[in-house]
């Protein structure tokens, strides 16, 4: 498995009469990590269906190492372009292991069983997802969180060039967020991710597109792009950026409406004075 690269020029999108994207042009280079913030409505998701093909751009093109996405066939697409939606409607009355093989359909014939090695890619997912021991368990029985690392589990085992996931830390806990983002980052692919977490993106991605109202506010590497001003202006909130002093990537600290300086230490005003005088 090699590195893929995605290329996006001048994308429009619509929905009737409502624009969802506009005019967007975006680049991942081989193995690099590409994030897409935004506030809700962005056109975030809209970007990404237009990249793993389910909405097709009304004007541009999306290709993947100089392919046209959409004139592809969708079979030798499958093997170089995973998807991990934010929603997959799919309630399979199927075993976890059974899901997370259905990732390696695009690389066999017809009625092609799995073999050792299916097996041991199957299980080497489920362990960078910490749910090797949820494969014997119905895929509809589990939680939010079991399923959607399940199908991050699914997208690894397709071993794709190029893995495009919307909200992939959805439903996540802390340390699962982490663990997800930080295989992620290590996977010899071109990954590109929509993130509402800032300080995720801002330490796990290599350059960040900032979606508003359909189009390209800013793009770049975290640090250049993350600035209060565009902060204020694409999320309409206060924020202070700083340097993680440990991690040396910018950590946002959001502040509450109307802050005007740091809140000063002692009683809440209009609370109780508990200092016994």
């Amino acid at each position: 498995m090699s590195a893929a690269e995605l290329v996006a020029e001048g994308v429009t999108l619509t929905a009737g009469a409502r624009r969802l994207v506009r005019d967007v042009s975006l680049t991942a280079r081989p193995g690099e990590v590409i994030g897409l913030v935004g506030p809700n409505g962005s056109g975030k998701s809209s970007l990404l269906r237009a990249v793993y093909r389910v909405l097709r751009p009304d004007a541009g093109h999306v290709r993947v190492d100089g392919a046209d996405v959409w004139s592809s066939p969708v079979r030798r697409l499958a093997r170089t372009l995973a998807a991990v939606v934010q929603e997959s409607g799919a309630d399979f009355d199927l075993s976890v292991r059974e899901v997370v093989a259905m990732g390696r359909t695009p690389h066999k014939r017809l009625l092609d069983g799995d073999t050792a090695e299916d097996a041991r890619l199957i299980e080497r997912a489920l362990e960078a997802v910490d749910a090797a021991g949820l494969g014997d368990r119905p895929f509809d029985r589990l939680s939010g969180g079991e399923r959607q690392r399940v199908l991050i589990a699914r997208a690894l085992t397709q071993q794709p060039s190029l893995l495009v996931l919307d909200e992939p830390t959805n439903h996540l806990d802390v340390r699962h967020q982490l663990d997800v983002l930080g295989h992620l980052r290590a996977l010899p692919a071109t990954v590109l991710l929509a993130l509402h977490d800032l300080n995720l993106a801002a330490y796990y991605c290599d350059r960040l597109y900032v979606l508003r109202d359909g189009e390209v506010t800013a793009s770049g590497p975290p640090a250049e792009v993350l600035t209060p001003r565009l902060l204020a202006e694409v999320y309409g909130v206060t924020a202070e950026v700083a340097v993680h002093p440990r991690t040396g990537a910018p950590q946002v600290t959001f502040l509450p409406s109307g802050t005007a300086g740091p809140r000063a230490a002692g009683p809440r005003a209009g609370g109780p004075d508990r200092s016994g005088s």
